[in-house]
């Protein structure tokens, strides 16, 4: 490998490896700058229920991985095997490691899959399609949970500045991924000129005009991609749903697995409610993988859940490790092999 190649990875430069950690450890040290004096494992309970807990917590990421990696086999018809199928879902976990949430892996998911012997005019069909899911899988989820979720315990138990704050985040982004979704189903399934015709001049507007050419593309796509999807019958789009459901439901599962073993008597609904809420704001995020905004809204909004500072960082490191910076890990380790592979 070149100097140059040892410097970058699979077109990262370290940067983009280093700032997600420094943000996340910089927004922990500023958080608990005043408790570290006062940490004590001991607070902590380490029992046979902790060590079960922890197994849940490795249950759920493999199944998170199961429903991603069905979902690429799904939607390709079996054309990608498991294996290929699950380096598409990895390399599209750490490419949302490293980028901003608002860009996440999916976006780029056609190259990966085009690395596995999909035409890549057909990748970006399905790409289309995983953006799509993950949108109405939040547009449907999250009226359930609060339908189900009393509105003061979803938000009003925390401070009532972060509580009113937070309310009007989750619902002016639930607002605005309800409108994308809307525009994908017509976009792909039902009118796709008329949305390409809409954006299209929407961005001749002085203010999005410089993105014009890269709306002209996604257009084009989603113009491609109807034709395609039109012929779609209804059990593979319920395949598809299905494992996106499962893709992301064991990462709300993950967190009540961690109160569950850390904190007896938590509630677990509540807790699984509010894995939607944050979610939801991290997805427009505009660090990578959520660093920083995720530590510290997660101690933030279960800051009334959790009795001391102690068990506040540990659960909150643990959510943190299994749910991003494991994939930072496993994408320094694998990403560059598999590339160096494909490239021989």
């Amino acid at each position: 490998m070149t100097e140059g190649g040892r410097r970058r990875i699979g077109g990262f430069s370290p940067i983009h490896f280093l700032l997600p950690v420094l943000l996340g450890i910089g927004v922990v040290v500023w958080m608990f700058a005043g408790e570290f004096s006062n940490f004590d494992l001991t607070a902590v309970p380490l029992t046979r229920r902790t060590a079960a807990c922890l197994a849940v917590v490795v249950l759920m990421m493999v199944l998170r991985e199961v429903g991603m990696t069905w979902r690429y086999r799904a939607i390709t018809d079996g054309d990608l095997t498991w294996w290929p199928a699950l380096k598409v879902c990895m390399m599209c976990e750490f490419t949302s490691a490293v980028t901003p949430s608002a860009v996440g892996g999916s976006s780029v998911a056609m190259v990966f899959m085009n690395m596995q012997g999909i035409n890549f005019g057909r990748a970006t069909t399905l790409m289309i399609v995983t953006l799509f899911l993950d949108e109405l899988f939040f547009v449907l989820s999250c009226p359930l949970v609060v339908l189900f979720t009393p509105l003061d315990s979803l938000f009003g138990s925390v401070a009532e500045e972060f509580s009113v704050g937070i309310q009007w985040v989750f619902w002016g982004i639930y607002a605005v991924i309800a409108v994308w979704t809307i525009v994908l189903y017509v976009g792909i399934i039902v009118k796709p000129m008329l949305i390409k015709r809409m954006l299209l001049c929407l961005f001749k507007l002085p203010l999005l005009r410089r993105w014009k050419p890269q709306a002209e593309q996604m257009t084009d796509n989603m113009v491609a991609a109807s034709h395609d999807l039109r012929h779609c019958s209804l059990v593979w789009w319920l395949r598809a749903f299905g494992g996106t459901a499962l893709l992301w439901v064991p990462r709300y599962l993950l967190v009540c697995a961690l109160f569950w073993g850390f904190l007896q008597g938590s509630d677990l609904w509540l807790v699984f409610s509010r894995q939607a809420v944050v979610w939801l704001v991290l997805m427009v995020c505009p660090t990578p993988g959520g660093s920083g905004l995720g530590e510290w809204l997660f101690t933030q909004y279960y800051a009334d859940m959790i009795p001391t500072a102690t068990l506040a960082m540990i659960i909150m490191l643990l959510w943190r490790v299994v749910s991003y910076y494991i994939y930072l890990v496993l994408g320094l380790a694998l990403v560059p092999v598999w590339l160096k592979k494909k490239k021989e």
